[in-house]
């Protein structure tokens, strides 16, 4: 008779393949978590200005001790909610080409492909050339959140409008958003590259450091105004991890699996695009974290998403404030978008990443 092995024994080896990915994840989690923590204090002490006292600014927060009235309001005004925009932005952004990754199961997915960064980049355009022609009191009442709040509903609308014309009869097919996002960021490229056409020269530099990606004008305001719509979507994000694991099997899987997968598409595409678009809203375009982050995770600790998006969202994190360091450095005093360090970093990395992928994408 030939031997059968038992339902145990071919359980164990996936078991123990899966705890070892796990105990990695949570280690890689514990190792990123510090990181963080450092490159969040070095954040705070990085700048033009030298001989800040940090420790002594905090702990006066804290009621402990004393500080100069420079220190504080270079720490607590100005470098940090600078700190805590880069971290929720990059966290936020490394969240959503995670969500992206695993709805479109390609490793090149990035939150750009629903069309949310072109729709949101419009609406900032738009506020920023145009908002002079609107009524006085509308201007009044939005005040500086003029541009963050016309980023956020082209965000939202470029979207939704791919949205409605990916589904058909309750099926959202997302080759067909692919595509449509290609085409519509390519028609609100041309609309923004109108009106910046119609810009006058103080408002193309704005509109190029803005369109480029940038924290140095991040305030505890803008803060306030688009934050909990990051951490809402971060906090969220784990409970999709279930439904994105099946998914990778393929529809009818997890269909099998007790998903409603069209409710999980739904759930994922607004999730970013309210992520990406409150992004966008406060720091302009900031390329390559949503594809860098989860698909460098995924080569160290695996595809698991419950284990993915917590990492994802520290790692990323850390790239944008490592990022906005550099930028501050490079051309000090002066300082260069982060678009333009993540481009330069990202760039390479990605074309690895096609390069490695050149067969499956081939097929």
């Amino acid at each position: 008779m030939a031997f059968m092995p038992s339902r145990l024994a071919l359980r164990r080896p996936t078991t123990a393949l899966a705890g070892d990915r796990q105990m990695r994840a949570l280690a890689l989690r514990m190792a990123l978590g510090l990181s963080l923590l450092l490159v969040m204090l070095l954040s705070l002490g990085w700048g033009a200005a030298s001989g800040i006292d940090v420790p002594g600014a905090l702990a006066a927060k804290a009621g402990i001790g004393t500080a100069s009235l420079r220190d504080m309001a270079i720490v607590w005004d100005i470098r940090m909610p600078r700190m805590v925009t880069g971290a929720l932005v990059g966290a936020a952004l490394a969240v959503s080409g995670t969500v992206m990754q695993g709805l479109f199961r390609n490793p090149l997915a990035d939150p750009g492909l629903v069309g949310v960064s072109a729709g949101a980049g419009f609406g900032a355009v738009a506020a920023i050339v145009l908002g002079g022609f609107l009524p006085a009191a509308i201007q009044a009442a939005t005040g500086a959140a003029l541009i963050p709040f016309a980023a956020f509903l082209g965000g939202w609308a470029s979207t939704l409008v791919l949205y409605k014309i990916a589904t058909r009869g309750g099926h959202t097919s997302v080759a067909t958003m692919l595509l449509a996002g290609i085409a519509l960021g390519a028609l609100t490229g041309a609309v923004t590259g109108f009106i910046v056409y119609r810009a006058s020269d103080d408002q193309l530099r704005d509109l190029t450091f803005w369109g480029m990606g940038s924290v140095a004008g991040a305030t505890w305001a803008k803060l306030l105004a688009a934050g909990p719509i990051i951490v809402l979507t971060l906090i969220s994000a784990p409970f999709l991890a279930r439904a994105l694991d099946a998914l990778a099997l393929g529809e009818p899987v997890a269909k099998h699996l007790g998903i409603d997968v069209q409710r999980m598409k739904r759930l994922a595409i607004l999730s970013v695009a309210a992520s990406v678009g409150a992004c966008v809203a406060i720091t302009g375009g900031i390329g390559f974290v949503g594809i860098v982050v989860p698909h460098l995770l995924r080569l160290v600790q695996g595809p698991v998403h419950r284990l993915l998006l917590p990492n994802a969202a520290i790692l990323g994190a850390i790239v944008v404030l490592l990022a906005d360091m550099i930028s501050r450095t490079v051309v000090a005093p002066a300082e260069l978008p982060i678009g333009i360090v993540t481009a330069v970093l990202g760039g390479p990395f990605f074309l690895w990443i096609l390069l490695k992928n050149r067969a499956i994408l081939e097929m």
